[in-house]
C-alpha cells in the first residue's frame, strides 16, 4: 500500500468540492419530537465491542483514543446505537507537500445485517485539538469494492479525500452521500419520529476528516455512534441537498501588494495545495450561473427540478464569514427566509429542524454569504499572514459560502 509522493488527480475536471462541515448533515435537526415515543436503551454488543477492540489498541500503542461520548439523548422505541471507530491512529499530514490541511477518509464497517434506518449520529473527534471537522458518507453495497480499493491504495490508515470521497466522478449537491457530519459546537444529532436515512444491508461508512495542521501534528483516533432503528419500519427517507456559493473576496485596499492579492495568483496557490479540487472556485460560478466579481457578498440561486419538502437547514463558512441567510422564493410575494445568521460563530455550527416547507418544480432556493477580511486583524489563525484574494478552498484559513437543506421528495 503506497502512499502517492506527487499530486494525482483525485477526481475528473468538473467535480464540485463541497466538503464542508454541518452540525449534522443529512441525519442533522435535532427536535423536540423525539420525546414523543417512550425511550429504550439498546446496544449491538458485536459493534460496540469491536470498536472498543480497536480503540484500546491504539491506546496501548501510545496513539491515543477516540473522545468518550458527551452525555447522548435517550434512544427511541426500538433504536440501538452502533459505534464504528478507525481501525487505528492517523497522524495528519499535507499530502502534496504545502498548506496546512489534510482530508483523510477511513472506511468504517458497521456490520449491517440486514436494512436499517439511520435516525441519529454522534461524532466522536478523536483529538479535538487537530480535528476541524468531521463528515459521514454512506457507501451503498455497490461501491464497497471500490472503497476498499481506494482504502488499499495508500500507506497508513485511510486516503486522501480532499472534497468528497473520491468515489463518485461527480458529487451530487441535490441528493449528496452525507448522513452525518460535526463541526465545533456539534452535538449529537437525531432526527424527528419517522424519518431517516436508509441504509442498505451491507453498506459502509466512509467517515471523512480534516485536519488543521496549523494546531500541530498529533495522532487522531476518531469514532462516530451510529442511532439506528429497523429497516421494516415505513419511516420517509431524508436526503441532503448542498447550497454552494461562489466566495471572492478582495483584499484590502490599503493590503492589495500582497503576492496573493491577484485573483489567478490565489487560485493557483488553492490549486497547488488541494489538487483537483482547487477548480471549485471557478466550477461554483458554472453551477450559480454568475462570473467572478469582487466583494464581500456572494449568492447563489438555486432552481428545483423536482418537489421537495424542507424539514431543516444549517450552514457553513470558515474563521472569515460574518453573515449568512437561505430564503426561499427570493425576489417574489412568497418569499421567504429559513435561515438568518447575522453574526457567524465558527464555534457554534449545528442544523436547526424548521416546520415543513413544501416546494415545486421551478421554485428557487436562494444562499448568501457575506465574508470580512478585517477579521484577520482579531483571530490568532491569521497571525504573520497577510490579505489574500480568497476563494472557495478546503483549507482552515480559506472559506466557503453552504447552505445545507434537509429534504424529503415524494
Amino acid at each position: 500500500m503506497r502512499r502517492p509522493r506527487a499530486l494525482v488527480a483525485l477526481l475528473a475536471a468538473g467535480v464540485l468540492t463541497l466538503s464542508a462541515c454541518s452540525g449534522s448533515g443529512s441525519s442533522g435537526g435535532s427536535s423536540s419530537d423525539d420525546r414523543a415515543t417512550q425511550p429504550v436503551e439498546q446496544t449491538s454488543p458485536a459493534a460496540e465491542d469491536g470498536a472498543d477492540e480497536a480503540a484500546d489498541a491504539a491506546t496501548d500503542d501510545g496513539h491515543g483514543h477516540y473522545a468518550e461520548p458527551a452525555k447522548a439523548r435517550p434512544l427511541r422505541a426500538g433504536e440501538s446505537r452502533r459505534t464504528i471507530a478507525m481501525p487505528g491512529s492517523y497522524t495528519a499530514s499535507a499530502p502534496y507537500g504545502a498548506g496546512t490541511d489534510d482530508y483523510r477518509c477511513f472506511l468504517l464497517d458497521p456490520e449491517l445485517d440486514k436494512d436499517a434506518w439511520l435516525t441519529g449520529t454522534h461524532v466522536l473527534p478523536g483529538n479535538p485539538d487537530v480535528v476541524h471537522h468531521v463528515i459521514l458518507f454512506r457507501v451503498p453495497p455497490e461501491q464497497v469494492a471500490a472503497a476498499e480499493a481506494k482504502d488499499a491504495g495508500e500507506d497508513g490508515e485511510g486516503w486522501t479525500c480532499f472534497g468528497g470521497t473520491g468515489l463518485d466522478a461527480f458529487q451530487n449537491v441535490d441528493d449528496a452521500a452525507w448522513i452525518g457530519a460535526w463541526a465545533p459546537g456539534g452535538k449529537e444529532s437525531v432526527v424527528k419520529p419517522g424519518f431517516g436515512v436508509r441504509l442498505a444491508k451491507g453498506s459502509r461508512v466512509v467517515m471523512q476528516v480534516h485536519y488543521n495542521l496549523l494546531a500541530g501534528v498529533s495522532p487522531d483516533t476518531s469514532a462516530a455512534q451510529l442511532r439506528l432503528a429497523p429497516g421494516k419500519r415505513p419511516y420517509q427517507a431524508l436526503h441532503t441537498m448542498l447550497l454552494p456559493a461562489p466566495v471572492e473576496l478582495p483584499c484590502r485596499a490599503k493590503h492589495d501588494d500582497g503576492p496573493l492579492c491577484e485573483r489567478d495568483a490565489a487560485l493557483a496557490d488553492v490549486k497547488e495545495r488541494f489538487g483537483a479540487e482547487g477548480n471549485t472556485a471557478d466550477l461554483l460560478h458554472v453551477l450559480c450561473g454568475s462570473k467572478p466579481q469582487p466583494g464581500e457578498v456572494q449568492s447563489c440561486v438555486r432552481t428545483l427540478a423536482e418537489p421537495m419538502t424542507i424539514h431543516g437547514v444549517g450552514a457553513h463558512m470558515h474563521l472569515l464569514g460574518r453573515e449568512i441567510r437561505i430564503e426561499v422564493n427570493p425576489g417574489t410575494p412568497q418569499a421567504e427566509t429559513i435561515l438568518d445568521i447575522p453574526v457567524w460563530d465558527f464555534d457554534d455550527q449545528g442544523s436547526t429542524p424548521i416546520p415543513p416547507i413544501r416546494l415545486e418544480p421551478f421554485q428557487q432556493v436562494e444562499v448568501t454569504c457575506r465574508h470580512v477580511q478585517w477579521l484577520r486583524d482579531k483571530l490568532p489563525s491569521f497571525e504573520g499572514q497577510p490579505d489574500r484574494y480568497v476563494v472557495w478552498g478546503e483549507g482552515t484559513t480559506d472559506e466557503m459560502c453552504l447552505g445545507l437543506l434537509q429534504i424529503t421528495r415524494p
